[in-house]
């Protein structure tokens, strides 16, 4: 007769007795370890943010080469501009020329800069005021109408200004508001519409449409509600449009010279560095200081105000 010995062995102690290092509670269980990504998708990532500093920085030395220039084309005599376009010394800096621009009887770029300031804010006034309520039945609507005005207006981004011209010139002949001041207003403002229409009408989405019920529980009717409660709320975009368009008021050339024209003797900036420059002048000490007038104040504004842009865009893309 055999005596037969059967031994338990803890399932525990088996996985301590195959992994030492678990002793000590040096290890625990159920961990796993992050598996670290292959050396080629590294190499890959590393490659594609040089290639895109590489992109970023061209498009960067393209654009900033051109406006360096002529900053400093306007503190050099021409000769100094013909020879060295891209350098400037203390010996060569003057003010000399860009005074001159500031105090030209071509250019009177005072009475420019309060022209075209009026222009840019009674756009402004006008396109917010018609834009935001046909924007803000557009985002409200629940019918496919509404999507169709919203795709009309937005159709007129897809045509050129330059190719309306000459119908807005025999439209305003009719009216009697060629080269007048009405009549350049009355152009500039339909033709921010479209853009200031897709942007309120983006951003409008996202505004919960409780407030509107609050504020008809409250009495107030759909106007009221619109200009009381919810149009505060949508100062982010404005800024956004107010940016876009004064920066595109402006800077436009076309319009006003064919709207308003050089016989009703009002000048934009634009137009008036063409009235002082001339069409074959080559003197570069009058072309590059008052360039530089003229879109000195355009820049200053957006480096102010480009934060604005950036926000008011991102914060209607995130719903509709």
């Amino acid at each position: 007769m055999s005596l037969t010995t059967q031994t338990t062995v803890n399932p525990a102690a088996e996985l301590l007795l195959a992994d030492p290092a678990a002793i000590g509670g040096r290890r625990r269980f159920g961990r796993r370890r992050t598996p670290r990504p292959p050396a080629t998708k590294i190499r890959s990532s590393v490659a594609g943010r040089v290639v895109k500093w590489v992109v970023l920085s061209a498009v960067a030395i393209v654009m900033l080469v051109p406006f360096y220039i002529m900053v400093i084309s306007a503190f050099k005599p021409q000769e100094e501009i013909i020879r060295h376009p891209l350098s400037i010394s203390p010996d060569t800096f003057t003010l000399e020329y860009l005074l001159d621009a500031i105090t030209s009887e071509k250019f009177n770029v005072i009475g420019a800069y309060g022209i075209t300031l009026l222009f840019v804010a009674l756009v402004n006034v006008f396109c917010i005021t018609l834009s935001a309520p046909v924007a803000y039945v557009i985002a409200r609507g629940r019918s496919k109408w509404h999507l169709g005005l919203l795709l009309l207006f937005v159709s007129g981004l897809f045509i050129p200004g330059q190719v309306t011209l000459i119908p807005v010139v025999f439209v305003l002949r009719l009216l009697g508001l060629i080269n007048t001041i009405p009549g350049f207003i009355l152009f500039e403002t339909a033709a921010t519409l479209p853009v200031t229409i897709f942007l309120f009408a983006a951003y409008l989405r996202t505004v919960p449409r409780d407030i509107d019920e609050a504020a008809s529980l409250d009495g107030a009717g759909r106007i009221r509600a619109f200009w009381s409660c919810i149009f505060p709320i949508m100062r982010p975009v404005v800024a956004t449009v107010v940016v876009l368009n004064s920066i595109g008021v402006w800077n436009d050339f076309v319009s006003p010279q064919i709207i308003l024209g050089p016989s009703s003797g009002i000048y934009t900036v634009t137009t008036g560095v063409y009235a002082a420059v001339g069409e074959f002048s080559t003197d570069y000490t009058t072309v590059f200081p008052t360039l530089l007038l003229a879109i000195a104040p355009a820049i200053v504004f957006f480096i102010i105000m480009q934060r604005h842009i950036i926000g008011g865009l991102v914060a209607g893309a995130t719903k509709g």
